[in-house]
């Protein structure tokens, strides 16, 4: 199994947010400053909420693009990211980087809060949840009315109809919906279980759950 430690060095998954068109100049920027590679997702922004537009989304296509790097390497290329696009200001998109987490909806596992180096809490959790299409609306309302403030849908499907699409290492079967959120650490376990219950993510071929501490953040609005 993959760790963020291994070899020595510690991993962390970069996620970039921007408006349509604008993920390849990000991932073209990352490959400058020493990332290997990425991916870009089409994605739709599900904000409702005027006063804390926590991903800076509306709901209007958005790009999301991944990538995996050293610690250093990852810095280096979202500030670089940060410098070009201009996250500081509204509306030019976010990114954070986050470790690897928790897990949940593979084996029956317990959501889990973990702490990161020197035994801090991260401020924010970064959480995934893979639906089948047409849930992640689904998701999004569950999460509301637990306490969420807004999110991200990625389409997650292959090139072909009998493809895959791969997200963290794993096969994902066409006609799949990918719900990105950033939630305040102290509000994000009632906003996961509430998600676990109602969609019964426990019970096998209902979705995945990850949760991932996120380490920095670039062009959240604060208040």
């Amino acid at each position: 199994m993959y760790s963020p430690e291994s070899n020595g060095k510690r991993y962390q998954l970069v996620c970039v947010i921007v408006s349509f068109g604008l993920g390849s100049k990000a991932l073209s920027i990352a490959r400058k400053s020493g990332m290997s590679g990425g991916t870009i997702m089409l994605g739709r922004g599900t904000v409702t909420n005027r006063w804390l537009r926590l991903l800076e989304l509306t709901d209007v296509r958005k790009e999301v693009v991944l990538m995996v790097g050293e610690e250093s390497v990852s810095k280096r290329a979202v500030d670089a990211i940060d410098h070009h696009l201009h996250f500081s200001k509204p509306n030019h998109g976010i990114a954070f980087t986050t470790p690897i987490g928790s897990v949940m909806g593979r084996g029956g596992k317990e959501y889990e809060s973990s702490v990161g180096d020197g035994g801090s809490v991260s401020v924010y959790k970064a959480v995934f949840v893979i639906v089948d299409k047409g849930r992640g609306e689904t998701v999004m309302d569950v999460a509301r009315e637990a306490g969420a403030r807004g999110g991200t849908i990625i389409n997650a499907r292959g090139s072909g109809i009998h493809e895959t699409a791969t997200f963290l290492n794993m096969e994902i079967e066409p006609e799949k919906e990918i719900v990105l959120m950033l939630i305040a650490t102290p509000a994000a376990e009632k906003i996961i279980h509430a998600i676990r219950d109602e969609l019964k993510i426990d019970q096998p071929g209902n979705g995945i759950l990850f949760v991932q501490d996120v380490d920095e953040t670039y062009g959240l609005l604060n208040g």
